[in-house]
């Protein structure tokens, strides 16, 4: 298979999850490589993604690392074999690569959860709130990308809004739904998109009101996707120069124990719904 220059993160993702079945099974990349008649540059360039591997190779080495679980296998044969070229592609070159990589996590996602506290999530935002959220970033993005970013946004609401809708969880802080990164219209009309897709039986949306007690969860803003497999599952958080993606089994369980702790402490979504309503009014 042809080398790869610049891996998206899902093939960085198989690699990994191949190096950690190696490990566990306690061997060496020179000694699996052995086991495919290969050498250990060969094992190393599977493992970091920089070249591909076929479903045979996928399953001699579960089989030689006594991986037992089939689902995890069956995943991981598909993530190698996967040839979808996404909407997402279109903009490659154009955007950061972790904007691709995004689209193709939630392409794939089995479920989403967002956690927000300051912005109302980026698969609820309108086209002039999205716009408003670009339009401040520091330094000043010149206005052929900003316009790409917006239009990069609105298409990826197809995982919400499209024939095949994925499950959806948004938990916002009732900040985000008061900061008005627009006008007062823009806002409002924002309140109301949130308020349409929650109708939508897919769409759970909940809020955190200010006057909760003991709430310290504040910095657990996050976006949550589910994998083929829990153990496939994966976290995205913001960092300074693009998107972190979390996947180890230590960090995906403090995030799901964080979420179910921000989800416990928010308003059941019956309730969330007329507490936006209320807000809508005040504008």
């Amino acid at each position: 298979m042809p080398r790869r220059r610049q891996p998206t993160a899902r093939q960085l993702r198989l690699g990994s999850e191949l190096r950690k079945l190696r490990e566990a099974a306690g061997l060496k990349a020179r000694e699996a490589a052995e086991l495919l008649g290969a050498d250990s540059v060969q094992m190393s360039q599977i493992e970091y993604a920089i070249a591909g591997v076929s479903e045979t190779r996928i399953r001699r080495l579960a089989a030689h690392y006594a991986c037992t679980d089939k689902e995890l296998i069956a995943a991981l044969v598909a993530m190698a074999t996967d040839r979808t070229r996404g909407w997402w592609e279109e903009y490659r070159g154009l955007l950061p690569t972790s904007f691709l990589d995004l689209s193709e996590l939630e392409h794939h996602a089995t479920f989403r959860w967002d956690v927000d506290c300051l912005y109302v999530p980026g698969l609820l935002q309108t086209e002039e709130y999205a716009h408003g959220v670009f339009s401040h970033r520091v330094p000043e993005l010149p206005q052929s990308e900003l316009s790409l970013r917006v239009e990069h946004r609105m298409k990826r609401r197809t995982i919400i809004e499209g024939t095949q809708p994925t499950p959806y969880t948004a938990v916002m802080h009732e900040a985000a739904l008061r900061i008005r990164v627009g006008s007062r219209a823009a806002s409002r009309a924002q309140l109301a998109r949130v308020l349409e897709l929650s109708e939508a039986d897919h769409v759970t949306v909940r809020v955190i009101p200010f006057d909760l007690d003991g709430f310290i969860d504040a910095g657990s803003a996050m976006v949550f996707a589910g994998g083929a497999v829990p153990k496939l599952d994966t976290v995205v958080r913001d960092a300074p120069h693009g998107s972190a993606f979390v996947d180890s089994d230590a960090q995906l369980s403090s995030f799901r124990t964080l979420f179910r702790r921000v989800e416990g402490a928010s308003l059941e979504p019956e309730r969330s719904r007329d507490f936006i309503h209320r807000l809508a009014k005040e504008l």
